[in-house]
């Protein structure tokens, strides 16, 4: 049984994927290390629901007592901080969605993997039912993959994100630039639009519903036919979970996670997308992107995550 450790309970992740893991025998949630907003009755809570073993106030002592730490801080400006001492203990780390918001962290996050540090994650998205049944197709049939649109809801990141994980899922190429297209608007309700460009010839769209949720939906052209996926909500979580258990099972092939440089391109078309909107609509280049560029404001939107679900 492979003991998890979660650092910081924020969103709803953390007792989704403790409750999908308690149905098998491969890993448990075992520890906790919450300095969020989280307060100790929800954390009491948390460990009484799942059987957790110990609560820790030392990331570096819950080092010791977890084969896997998954960092679940919806600030994602402190994942890296959040894994650090497990890196430093060569434990593997999972790190949830966003990995990263800018490209500052995503040049550190790749430094740490160059030099050892075991860096899992990130969206289920990437990681589908509808994905596998896609490329359970004989390639023939199916043909090579041409466009890939999807659609998402909420914010332009935290939950945006998704939506480029599920293209990079379809698209196994190494993206170029991100075009912003512009904003539509009906009944008070707006969505952004994005293009993006791969160098295998390949093209996605993202559209955001910048107003409440909206399911996830992916739409994949190929040359020889197109296919239509409502993602099922109710399964993600598994479908990736499973490949996580793979991997700790020693199956990493099997298991066919996202590679740190894959996971990062998912925040690197996000930047590029943001700065084409902030210029307008230009075409950006994702090797131009550099670390003085704005990225995604982690911190901004823990206050108001945190905010909302005080107010629940």
């Amino acid at each position: 049984m492979f003991r998890i450790g979660t650092v910081n309970i924020d969103t709803s992740h953390a007792p989704a994927f403790a409750e999908i893991l308690a149905k098998g025998d491969d890993a448990r949630y075992t520890a906790i290390y919450n300095d969020a907003f989280r307060t100790d009755d929800e954390v009491n809570d948390f460990i009484t629901k799942f059987g957790l073993q110990k609560r820790y106030t030392d990331l570096a002592e819950m080092a010791k007592n977890i084969d896997i730490a998954f960092i679940q801080s919806c600030d994602w400006d402190r994942h890296l901080e959040l894994a650090q001492p497990f890196i430093d203990a060569g434990v593997p780390v999972f790190i949830d969605k966003p990995i990263v918001g800018n490209v500052k962290d995503i040049n550190r996050l790749l430094s740490l993997c160059d030099a050892g540090a075991v860096i899992l994650g990130t969206s289920a998205l990437r990681y589908t039912y509808e994905h596998d049944s896609f490329f359970a197709v004989e390639p023939e049939a199916r043909g090579e993959i041409v466009h890939v649109s999807t659609m998402v809801g909420v914010d332009e990141f935290n939950y945006a994100i998704h939506s480029i994980e599920s293209i990079l899922g379809f698209i196994k190429a190494k993206p170029i630039s991100t075009r912003y297209l512009g904003t539509a608007e009906v009944a008070g309700t707006p969505a952004e639009s994005f293009y993006v460009k791969f160098d295998n010839g390949a093209t996605a769209c993202y559209h955001v519903c910048m107003k409440g949720w909206q399911p996830s939906t992916a739409l994949v052209l190929t040359t020889k036919t197109s296919y239509a996926y409502k993602i099922d909500t109710n399964k993600v979580y598994e479908a990736m979970l499973k490949r996580v258990v793979k991997w700790l099972n020693g199956d990493k092939v099997g298991a066919d996670l996202a590679t740190p440089e894959e996971m990062c391109d998912a925040v690197r078309i996000m930047l590029a997308g943001k700065k084409s909107r902030e210029n307008g609509g230009l075409e950006m280049l994702i090797s131009e992107l550099c670390e003085s560029d704005v990225g995604f404001d982690g911190k901004k939107f823990y206050d108001f995550y945190a905010n909302a679900n005080k107010k629940k």
